[in-house]
């Protein structure tokens, strides 16, 4: 097992460097603006916009590997395209140094906490990361000179924790319990930093609290959904994404339709999540919450990183928006496997689970809205980090996943019967 490890950990530490050409411009935001309200949480990246613009140079040295991060390409999936009759696009995310969407988060977080005292050098970040925070949280603190910390999952994807490790930090894999478990992987890393003030003093230990912390919302208000725009001006037709901590679709949604009032905003959400059901129906529950029915692990899913059965603080940001969100799209397992297996044969793209529950969406939202709409959504990460389990065959096989056949180019056959967009109802 270390010797598969320490080939990962090599493989995958290669193919991150030097991978992604752009420029992050930092800013300078409070860290807590009203949740609820995209345009007041919006504001502070207004304004640190308009400040960088004047500036020359990001105050932590961004022309090193940091730099890197932001400004993906869009690339357009030609066969979902054709088979749908709408220009499908991704935002290739897994081209940042640290291999996914998440490495504008980590920056943004660190460098809001660096900014406000909460955090100094030589401290600790910690962070409870089942998908790739904890990945780009560990670049983005030995970058800046900072320890990191990770509790994960036992359960999650080993690649994960491999590259975290690569990096330096340290991983503590625990057994996946209820969020209000004390052992939950997030009430881990919050103790880790807690116990770090309390024995070195403030600054010394930063918890990042993804889930929480609207600096997530304003690294993809001021970045993604930046990018996003200018690319496409006033001609996107929708935006699709599925969401864990819910600061990807919030952030792009809020730029988006600053944007461009038209554009329409989807979720996508995989099986176990209640997402779905909290935007479409009112509720947050999922069938498998029955009494009876409750799953060992609520997030019995192959996707990892997305879903989730509680409300965070930047997902309310949506909810709290009158219309922001058009409708939502429900994904089975299946067709997430089966949608990264068609891409990858039909258009040379290897994505990870959770841009295969997007690709989905994006196909639902393509139908619902007919030919000749634009739909872009993210390609989070790649499927390099996903090859221990959403990338095994035997480990699908195990758990009644046996990929579909997807040798055709001109079917969609390979996607579930009678699924559509489902109206909002918030």
């Amino acid at each position: 097992m270390r010797e598969r490890d320490a080939i990962i950990a090599h493989v995958c530490a290669s193919l991150l460097v030097g991978i992604g050409i752009g420029v992050y411009v930092a800013s300078r935001a409070p860290r807590r603006p009203r949740a609820g309200d995209a345009r007041a949480a919006a504001a502070p990246a207004r304004a640190s916009v308009a400040r960088m613009n004047a500036s020359s140079g990001g105050e932590f040295g961004d022309v090193g590997i940091l730099g890197a991060i932001g400004n993906t390409p869009l690339a357009r999936v030609s066969s979902l395209s054709e088979l749908t009759g709408c220009d499908i696009y991704v935002k290739c995310e897994f081209l940042n140094p640290g291999g996914s969407v998440k490495d504008r988060v980590a920056l943004r977080v660190v460098k809001e906490a660096l900014r406000e005292g909460a955090l100094v050098r030589g401290g600790i970040v910690t962070e409870g990361s089942a998908g790739s925070t904890g990945v780009s949280l560990a670049m983005v603190c030995k970058a800046l000179g900072l320890e990191c910390f990770v509790a994960m999952p036992d359960d999650a994807a080993l690649e994960k924790a491999t590259l975290v490790r690569a990096f330096g930090a340290t991983v503590e894999r625990v057994r996946p319990v209820s969020i209000a478990h004390r052992e939950h992987f997030v009430n881990v890393a919050r103790r880790k930093a807690n116990d770090a003030v309390a024995k070195r003093g403030k600054g010394f230990g930063y918890f990042a609290d993804q889930f929480e912390n609207l600096a997530n919302f304003r690294a993809h208000y001021e970045s993604t959904g930046d990018e996003i725009c200018k690319s496409f001006g006033n001609t996107l037709d929708a935006f699709v994404c599925a969401c864990g901590t819910g600061g990807t679709l919030a952030g792009i949604a809020a730029r988006l339709r600053e944007e461009n009032s038209a554009c329409k905003i989807f979720l996508a959400d995989p099986q176990g999540s209640g997402l779905f059901n909290r935007v479409t129906r009112g509720v947050m529950y999922t069938k498998e919450e029955a009494e009876g029915k409750r799953l060992k692990n609520p997030f019995d899913t192959v996707t990892e990183g997305v879903g989730i059965n509680r409300m965070t603080e930047n997902f309310k940001i949506l909810l709290n928006t009158p219309g922001m969100i058009s409708g939502a799209v429900k994904v089975s397992d299946p067709e997430a496997v089966a949608m990264s297996r068609f891409v990858a044969m039909h258009d040379g793209l290897f994505i990870g689970s959770s841009s295969a529950v997007n690709l989905v969406s994006a196909v639902r939202v393509a139908q619902f809205l007919g030919p000749g709409h634009k739909i872009c959504t993210i390609a989070c990460d790649s499927g390099l980090r996903h090859m221990s389990k959403f990338w095994n065959d035997d480990y699908l096989a195990a758990h009644d996943l046996t990929p579909r056949d997807v040798a055709e180019r001109t079917s969609l056959a390979f996607l579930d019967d009678d699924v559509s967009v489902t109206p909002a109802m918030c």
